[in-house]
């Protein structure tokens, strides 16, 4: 199974940590509360872990990955959801930076090792689930 490029996953986090922002921003009432805020990365963070873990326990994507078109598979190549469980794993060890950062020649870091999961394009993911080259 192939992996989506590291380029596509970068992107995606720039997505996700940018929606996280804004969702801080309105939550703490305006940039200048959020610019303000010592806490501020603190809750940005916060808010990425559990929307990524959310978003990809539901639809096989964060945010970002969603609307890069990547998802999150299982190692295996089933193309369900991970389990909320690894999807919170998952999230976790990528907030804490080094994990991604230590991958395999498949394009696996510590992070899908843990979860036993795979990141893979649009394409990729429905030809797993069985429709095919679909025109995306």
């Amino acid at each position: 199974m192939e992996t989506a490029t590291w380029a596509r996953r970068i992107v995606a986090l720039i997505v996700d940590w940018f929606a996280s922002t804004l969702v801080v921003i309105v939550l703490v009432g305006g940039v200048d509360n959020w610019a303000g805020d010592q806490q501020a990365g603190f809750y940005v963070l916060a808010v990425f872990v559990v929307e990524s873990a959310l978003f990809t326990m539901l639809s096989g994507g964060s945010f970002g990955q969603l609307a890069t078109r990547l998802r999150v598979v299982r190692e295996n190549g089933d193309p369900r959801p991970i389990p909320p469980h690894l999807a919170l794993l998952r999230q976790v060890l990528i907030a804490l930076v080094i994990p991604p950062l230590i991958y395999r020649p498949d394009g696996r870091g510590l992070h899908d090792l843990a979860a036993g999961s795979a990141v893979v394009t649009l394409q990729t993911f429905r030809s797993l689930a069985g429709r095919g080259s679909v025109q995306s």
